[in-house]
């Protein structure tokens, strides 16, 4: 599955906006760690696809946005719930892990 990257102009329509759960993946080409987590929110964003979306923020593009929301370290991802950021993880975590922290949302 591709995972749609959100801009400064789409976030908060995409984001803030969406009556679903969103899971932001805040990320850089150049992270290798970032590389890594990329597969793991991909089998995520398709086996959710019901219930959540998953997009990236590319924070070398998008340095604002990431600045909104203090990410201090890549890769992030924050979930929207409603538009409020409801959770945060940082690192490249396995998967069971994101989906413990996603559990109820999903």
């Amino acid at each position: 599955m591709d995972i749609a990257a959100v801009t400064t102009q789409s976030f908060d329509a995409e984001v803030l906006g969406s009556p679903r759960p969103v899971l932001v993946d805040f990320w850089a080409p150049w992270c290798g760690p970032c590389k890594a987590l990329a597969p793991v929110l991909d089998q995520i964003a398709a086996e959710h696809a019901d219930s959540l979306t998953v997009v990236k923020v590319d924070i070398d593009e998008h340095p604002e946005i990431a600045g909104r929301y203090q990410v201090m370290s890549i890769p992030t991802v924050i979930l929207f719930v409603n538009g409020e950021p409801t959770a945060t993880l940082s690192g490249a975590k396995p998967k069971a892990a994101i989906l413990t922290a996603l559990k109820p949302w999903l």
